[in-house]
């Protein structure tokens, strides 16, 4: 109960939705196609620890995270295009484009080694990311990207997937697919927040994004055997998790019980023990 009390008075003084846009301080620096990616930066220490935001989410989202461990790593957070405050305007919303947000912001600050971490979309984000920072790259840490690497999925399973998402109620569709990556022990004052932040995204932003992460996963396992990194995946326990087919391509996984999808919202002090034990085994 102490964790999620303590995530509560965060909440109630640092709103989600554009939670980077005016409270904390951002930096920006430009992606390969022009668009401004906002970002912020603390601590020092090497490696630097780079957190990437899921699909239709902020680099508001770690806000329990940077204090932490920017005591002893520089850690930067960083705003998607089209996401927090980060502008507009991109063609496609690839997980390619997004990388190159990333790796942008990391040629800016002249990062020479750094662990990646990305939230569900971003942990397709930061295996883009990767492919972009050859030799930077120290390893890679997914929190509840895949809980399986099997087939990827027909074209008729993605048309499935993403058609009540393009139906005329795209904000119902969405909080109600939030929702229901929440056990039901979560606060619900944090879930119901949550819902209606990623629900108020950018329509074309969201939809392009969600389609292409959908259809990233055939993209996964080449992608690893190209890079040759250590990865290690969090995943919460809330839907299970194929461990042998994560395993088979060289992945650790770690799972952490009683929570769901969003698990460093959830239990903040709880994700960060398993997270540091990651970030100390890859920063090795």
């Amino acid at each position: 109960m102490q964790s999620i009390q303590h995530w509560r008075a965060v909440l109630a003084t640092l709103p989600l939705l554009a939670a980077c846009g005016g409270e904390r301080p951002a930096e920006q620096a430009l992606s390969p196609d022009g668009i401004p990616i906002a970002y912020e930066v603390h601590g020092t220490g090497s490696p630097a620890l780079v957190f990437v935001h899921g699909w239709s989410c902020d680099r508001g989202y770690w806000a329990g995270q940077l204090e932490p461990f920017s005591r002893e790593h520089r850690v930067v957070a960083v705003d998607l295009a089209g996401h927090g405050a980060s502008g507009l305007g991109r063609e496609a919303w690839t997980m390619e484009a997004f990388g190159g947000d990333v790796a942008a912001v990391v040629e800016q600050l002249g990062l020479e080694r750094v662990i990646l971490i990305g939230h569900s979309m971003g942990g397709d984000v930061i295996v883009a990311a990767a492919r972009q920072l050859p030799g930077r790259v120290a390893g890679l840490i997914w929190i509840d990207t895949y809980r399986r690497l099997t087939s990827p999925r027909t074209p008729e399973e993605l048309r499935a997937m993403m058609t009540p998402f393009r139906s005329l109620d795209f904000v119902g569709t969405t909080r109600t697919f939030v929702r229901a990556m929440f056990p039901p022990t979560a606060d619900s004052a944090l879930v119901e927040r949550v819902a209606m932040d990623m629900s108020a995204a950018p329509l074309t932003v969201a939809l392009g994004a969600l389609e292409h992460a959908m259809s990233f996963d055939r993209e996964i396992p080449p992608a690893l055997e190209e890079l040759n990194l250590p990865v290690v995946a969090i995943n919460a326990d809330y839907q299970p998790t194929d461990v042998a087919s994560l395993e088979r391509h060289g992945v650790e996984v770690v799972i952490m019980p009683g929570v769901g999808h969003f698990l460093m919202l959830e239990d903040p002090e709880r994700f960060n023990e398993l997270l540091a034990g990651a970030v100390e085994r890859l920063g090795r």
